[in-house]
């Protein structure tokens, strides 16, 4: 196997094994009104880091369109890029609420999407 496949077959291993997990996780938001946000970017990096924490890989990219409300039951959309290009969606829920605190789960699709060529 070359060295560009074992690569991309590496990647693939870690939007896979991001696919089946379901992490709890939690993070310090930014208050900007009543109701707590958390920025698109601290939740694309928080993402990213409780997935290669609970995966024992490399940390990936992740990126979120819109920033996190922080109202219980709240979902938005993230992407993971592996490093091949293939991507895995990845779904964000607000699980509950602390002051200025928002606690979340991480749940990836089943399926990467694979890279365009």
């Amino acid at each position: 196997m070359s060295a560009t496949r074992l690569t991309a077959a590496t990647s693939i291993f870690t939007a896979v094994a991001a696919s089946a997990l379901l992490v709890g996780c939690s993070a310090e938001a930014e208050v900007r009104t009543s109701e707590p946000k958390m920025s698109a970017d601290k939740l694309g990096d928080t993402v990213a880091e409780k997935l290669a924490e609970t995966t024992g890989q490399p940390k990936p990219k992740v990126t979120c369109p819109d920033d996190l409300a922080g109202k219980v039951e709240t979902t938005t959309r993230c992407e993971l890029t592996a490093g091949d290009g293939s991507t895995l969606g990845v779904t964000v829920k607000v699980t509950s609420v602390e002051g200025d605190r928002i606690n979340f789960d991480i749940k990836a699709d089943d399926t990467p999407t694979p890279a365009r060529t």
